[in-house]
């Protein structure tokens, strides 16, 4: 007869949250637990055992990376950075997905430069990885996504959305415009700074001139 392990401990083996042990109950996937008197759940070590298996042939044949994002550090101290990147992990423990990286991002989906996105990019061109899982195309970027995707692709390098409707995608689109803004903004008074001190640099080198010039 098979082992029993408690929820705690198959969630520790599987790397998963207990919570989304739960789920899987409730949705009837991946691992049926049987209950006790009380109610509680307890999964037979074979069955375990066999999901591990199963989860390692999918680990062949799909390398897989999650990227989550937001615009700002206050979303992420407020835990939405987190809490989407746990959705995109229990998705991927649906699909029986090996997750090898998880990339979470701080940044507007303006710009080419976020860090994470960089990194991806850098796994992509390596061939580390052949599968993207991202909530939807914006978190990503807010332009040009048919490109990126056809770039991976190139790469042989699938990206796949879950399409999640609790994004708020109206603040997070104001969020990356004021930010454009104020990187625009930034960029522009910088200039003028810098020009405006040539010319006081050329200015007191002129006057330094005329002084030597009179004495």
């Amino acid at each position: 007869m098979s082992k029993l392990l408690t929820i705690a401990q198959t969630s520790k083996i599987l790397n998963v949250s207990q919570n989304t042990l739960r789920n899987w109950d409730r949705e009837n996937i991946n691992i049926t637990p049987i209950k006790t008197v009380g109610g509680h759940r307890r999964y037979r070590e074979d069955d375990v055992n066999k999901f591990i298996g199963e989860l390692k042939v999918e680990s062949v044949l799909n390398t897989v990376v999650t990227y989550a994002r937001v615009s700002s550090h206050e979303q992420k101290t407020k835990g939405d950075l987190d809490r989407q990147s746990q959705r995109l992990s229990e998705y991927c423990a649906k699909k029986k997905y090996v997750v090898h990286h998880i990339i979470k991002d701080v940044g507007s989906g303006l710009s080419d430069t976020r860090i994470g996105f960089v990194r991806m990019v850098d796994l992509v061109i390596k061939k580390k990885i052949n599968k993207v899982v991202i909530e939807n195309k914006d978190r990503l970027t807010r332009f040009q996504f048919n490109l990126i995707n056809v770039f991976f692709n190139s790469y042989d390098v699938e990206i796949e959305c879950v399409d999640n409707v609790n994004i708020s995608n109206e603040e997070e689109f104001v969020n990356d415009i004021m930010m454009l803004m104020a990187s625009f903004s930034g960029k522009l008074y910088g200039k003028r700074s810098v020009k405006r001190k040539k010319e006081i640099k050329e200015q007191k080198l002129k006057d330094k001139l005329n002084q030597n010039n009179q004495t």
